[in-house]
């Protein structure tokens, strides 16, 4: 049986007549950008948020660029400041600090949640620190109370990189309206993933929404005039249209992974085998489902084998990249036997109960 490790095409066929008729009604519209369906989509994700305020952009990426741009411009941070950050994570996290001239702290995860360890936060706090950044990995919250009182207690920004976990849950509220503001990629491979790149940034902060929103926009307010030296960094109407039909049934397709997971969770035995601990399934959404495996490349061989797409989240942590080499000499233990032994079973709302019980029965044969 062949089962791959994510298939766009089948989350899109879910709802393909509803994409279709939606990306026909832009079309059909004659208005492609800055429109009708970015200002619904705008209102509509963050109603499901929670916050006051959405602002669109290109991507993910741009999403934290703007954040982290938007408080510089507002003279809350300044080139050389510092941002505590999880050392494991996608690299956008790390390169939307740098990006902005301040100075990344990498701070190490606790190896059975992945999400940054706390209790290092402290420590690593200094007269330049401005913010800490959480990243929701793989669609677990990172957030912890202990964190929200480290912020408070210092006067930091707590942005959150919500790329991973659109629709998780932190005692009620959602990820994305944690903090100050929160950075979203609707990349096609997310819980919430458009056709293409998308972004946004959420806040309740408006005069934060109005300044990113202005440097998306070539740094404009007003047309012609410039606040800013921004760039060019919107959401097209096609992609908010179809944003604006996958959010309707995010909820469901969540509850459809943690379906997944929770058979994944009870079903595999094998000794070699670390999986994900989940105290509170609210916590979790489940865009990825990474397990643990000191033979993983292995693994990953054995799987291929047998037909069962994996990957790999991430082969290579941001402190061993060349792109980063004044950092090679650091050592992350925790961070690197992460990414080490890091792999990532099949997870999506497509996956049949079929599937599902044939990666259990591999897995567990390895």
């Amino acid at each position: 049986m062949k089962v791959p490790f994510l298939s766009l095409k089948d989350m899109t066929d879910k709802y393909r007549d509803e994409i279709h008729s939606a990306a026909l009604r832009v079309i059909d519209s004659g208005w492609y950008l800055q429109g009708e369906e970015n200002a619904r989509f705008e209102k509509d994700y963050a109603g499901y948020i929670g916050t006051e305020h959405c602002v669109g952009c290109a991507n993910g990426l741009d999403a934290l660029v703007w954040i982290f741009r938007a408080y510089i411009e507002l003279g809350v941070m300044k080139p050389g400041d510092e941002v505590i950050v999880p050392a494991n994570t996608y690299i956008a996290t790390i390169l939307a600090i740098t990006e902005n001239g301040l100075v990344p702290v990498l701070v190490e995860p606790k190896i059975d949640t992945f999400q940054i360890d706390d209790d290092l936060i402290e420590e690593r706090i200094t007269p330049r620190t401005r913010a800490v950044c959480i990243v929701h990995l793989y669609g677990r919250c990172a957030y912890t109370r202990k964190i929200g009182e480290l912020c408070k207690k210092y006067g930091l920004k707590l942005i959150e990189d919500n790329a991973q976990a659109h629709g998780c849950v932190f005692e009620g509220a959602r990820t994305g309206s944690l903090g100050d503001a929160a950075g979203h990629s609707f990349y096609p491979g997310k819980n919430l993933g458009a056709l293409g790149d998308a972004g946004a940034v959420t806040t309740n902060d408006g005069e934060l929404a109005e300044a990113v929103r202005s440097l998306a926009n070539y740094g404009s307010q007003k047309k012609y005039v410039f606040r800013y030296r921004g760039r060019n960094s919107r959401m097209d109407e096609i992609q908010a249209a179809i944003l604006g039909v996958k959010l309707r049934h995010l909820d469901e397709d969540v509850a459809l992974r943690k379906a997944v997971a929770r058979c994944y969770v009870e079903g595999i035995k094998n000794p070699k085998i670390v999986l994900p601990k989940v105290p509170d399934w609210k916590q979790h959404v489940f865009h990825i489902f990474p397990i643990l495996c000191e033979q993983r490349d292995e693994l990953q061989k054995y799987l291929e084998e047998k037909r069962i797409g994996t990957n790999i989240h991430y082969p290579v942590p941001p402190h061993k990249q060349e792109c980063y080499r004044e950092w090679n000499g650091m050592s992350l233990p925790v961070t690197e036997k992460i990414h080490r032994c890091e792999l990532s079973l099949p997870m999506s709302p497509c996956l049949t109960d079929e599937q599902v019980a044939w990666v259990i029965d591999c897995v567990n044969g390895f």
